[in-house]
């Protein structure tokens, strides 16, 4: 072959190559895929039908492209489906349009015979099912992605999240109370850096939803990477150290944004070729040995990256969003934790929970976590220990303590979460030397902190969890004081519409425990609301709920603090730590808000949700508290006889002071 024939071929080739890539800019970013098997369709159905129909109607011409929401319903009864698409709102009408029609294809091909599905890309969003998907917030499903290339540094992490986590919230605000539901902004990180944040919600929310729905997803976020966003079918958060949307207005023509995934790394580039420029053979070899060598650079480099992902010499894994599948995903080499712990050294020892001591670990890598090692002896089986892993794996919120990993190898049965410097909170709550450092903002907002994470458990997770051990001691402070939730070894998982259920196994807390629980082994959201209510009065008081025994004939907090604010003398109960340096309409409300929750009707309680608006609304008028519940206590003692644990039944009112209990015995 001359070498005038070898250059037109390599140019065909080339221009080929580079038309087909300009064919395909159009195709959207896939990001993420949900199919539903819980249900299917047939080729032949009636509900195939209806779902085409639905599809041609949000891929017509007419749909609502300029506005990048439409949402369409096609059949009736059993056989109806609805279906909705939401475009970025920073993407042009031509972006939107082209995004849905390719949408439409795909979700066939990636949920070939699902009555349900969602489907992601970077630029919008497609979803569809057999039931009514319209104005109703939906935060199952979701979906984290996150930078995995690049870091924060471990010494600016603080500083980042606060200012991510403020920005975001910011802007979630912003975004609910626009009729759009969305909104972008950027604020200075360093010297060479803007952080920038783009959240959105379906514009058929209301404001309250769209709130709520930004809320739980910004909460999900770790904030530890440079980039990272949370995915619901109703809503979207993410930020990035680089501009990934359009600050251009939103009907010009726009380029389609970046991808999530961290930048590649530099590539070395190519020599530029060097003779005569008529030399067309040389030129055109060179540009395919660049190209060439571009793509394999790119595979190396992708290859590299992902074999230093998966290694896991130090033990220290990260588990993300739906990566945690199988408990096989979290089980870690015991002598790693071993060594870690510095052989469970008494110098190691940071607590004792109720089932086993705890200890801090450090890994090779540096992450610090803290081990729970079970005693061999404790209350806690092999029931309870999976529990513990299965419940705590599928948990991924600010607010509660994060499982890393566990180990069931010789004999042993060990927990390692991450690790939490400041404690509990009773260590600082209940010491008078110590309660000093919880101010009443920080007491208001570990109170705040508390219900959002219980709110998630109830109501927003994936499964309906009751923690039904929730006390001061499970509070875990991290080094900014924010509370997370810790020892779900008693927690149980509610089905779909289940709302109660009776046992004949009292675990818990005497003193927390709701009395048609202790009384009768009837649990619930509602018994989590009880303990809550408790929680927050012995944050007001800064005193333990036993410790009020026959005070004024009181037989506990509880009761102390009805008569309280039945006299109109409610801020007698405040900790005097705090009395002089404190918002007392707050105080209050607060006070207020713990009476509601221990009332004895679990009915009159209030729910998680409904708490949190109390407490971060002033606009929200609180009912009038009715009589509290709650479970008659002996004065506690230590060192309980064998006799008086043997003669405890569920329908006892006898207490163990604040010793938590399984099978109505203390520990």
């Amino acid at each position: 072959m001359s070498s005038r024939a070898s250059f037109i071929f390599l140019f065909l080739f080339l221009y080929s190559f580079l038309t087909s890539f300009r064919a395909t800019a159009k195709i959207p970013i896939f990001v993420h895929h949900y199919c539903r098997n819980t249900t299917r369709y047939t080729a032949n159905s009636i509900y195939f039908t209806n779902l085409k129909t639905l599809w041609s109607s949000l891929s017509s011409t007419n749909a609502s492209y300029s506005t990048g929401f439409q949402n369409a319903t096609a059949g009736q009864a059993r056989d109806m489906v609805t279906g909705l698409f939401l475009c970025r709102g920073d993407v042009s009408l031509e972006v939107c349009r082209d995004c849905i029609s390719y949408s439409v294809k795909d979700i066939v091909r990636k949920c070939p015979n699902q009555r349900e599905a969602t489907i992601y890309y970077d630029q919008c969003m497609l979803r569809y099912s057999d039931r009514n998907i319209f104005s109703n917030v939906t935060l199952d499903d979701g979906f984290f992605m996150y930078n995995d290339h690049y870091d924060i540094p471990p010494a600016e992490q603080v500083r980042f999240e606060n200012l991510a986590l403020t920005t975001m919230m910011d802007v979630a605000v912003e975004a609910a109370n626009s009729s759009r539901h969305f909104c972008t902004r950027k604020t200075k990180w360093d010297d060479y850096q803007d952080l920038h944040v783009l959240v959105q919600c379906t514009p058929d929310l209301t404001r309250q939803d769209c709130f709520r729905c930004l809320d739980r997803s910004i909460n999900e976020l770790y904030f530890s990477s440079t980039g990272e966003r949370y995915l619901y079918p109703s809503c979207n958060s993410r930020y990035e150290l680089y501009k990934f949307y359009n600050e251009t207005d939103f009907n010009t023509t726009t380029l389609a944004p970046p991808p999530l995934t961290a930048p590649t790394p530099p590539m070395s580039s190519a020599p530029r070729p060097t003779g005569k420029v008529g030399n067309s053979n040389v030129l055109a070899i060179a540009i395919l040995v660049a190209i060439i060598m571009a793509l394999l650079l790119s595979i190396a480099g992708y290859c590299f990256f992902a074999k230093r992902k998966k290694k896991a010499s130090d033990n220290a894994p990260a588990f993300y969003g739906d990566d945690i599948t199988t408990i096989d995903s979290l089980q870690l080499d015991y002598r790693t934790i071993q060594a870690a712990t510095n052989d469970y050294s008494e110098n190691n020892k940071i607590g004792r929970g109720g089932f086993g001591e705890v200890y801090k670990g450090t890994f090779l890598n540096g992450t610090e976590v803290a081990v729970k090692r079970l005693s061999k002896s404790s209350g806690q089986g092999e029931t309870e220990f999976k529990n513990e892993v299965v419940v705590v794996a599928k948990l991924q919120h600010r607010n509660l303590v994060k499982l890393m990993g566990f180990s069931l190898e010789r004999e042993e049965r060990i927990l390692v979460y991450e690790y939490v410097p400041n404690k509990s909170l009773d260590y600082f709550l209940f010491d008078p030397t110590k309660k000093g450092k919880l101010c009443w903002t920080r007491r208001y907002k570990i109170i705040e902190g508390v219900a959002r994470g219980m709110l998630y458990l109830h109501q927003d997770s994936r499964l309906t969890i009751i923690h039904r051990d929730l006390k001061a001691s499970n509070i875990l402070l991290d080094a900014d004081m924010n509370p997370k939730i810790a020892d779900f070894g008693m927690a149980r998982i509610f089905g779909m519409d289940q709302t109660q259920e009776n046992t004949n196994r009292i675990v818990g807390t005497y003193g927390y425990m709701s009395p048609e629980y202790a009384m009768h082994g009837q649990f619930s959201m509602k018994s989590d609301v009880y303990s809550f209510g408790v929680l927050v009065l012995e944050i007001m008081t800064g005193r333990k709920n036993s410790s009020f025994y026959e005070r004024d004939g009181a037989h506990n907090l509880v009761t102390y603090a009805w008569r309280l604010w039945t006299n109109k003398t409610e801020l007698d109960l405040v900790d005097p730590v705090i009395v002089d340096n404190c918002q007392k309409c707050e105080v209050v409300r607060c006070i207020h808000v713990g009476l509601l929750c221990v009332q004895e009707d679990p009915v009159e309680r209030p729910t998680f949700s409904t708490i949190l608006q109390m407490l971060t609304s002033n606009n929200v008028m609180l009912p009038v508290p009715q009589q509290p519940g709650f479970v008659i206590q002996a004065r506690p003692k230590r060192d309980l006889p064998d006799s008086d644990q043997s003669t405890m039944t569920k329908c006892a009112t006898r207490s163990v002071g604040d010793a938590s209990v399984t099978d109505l015995y203390p520990r």
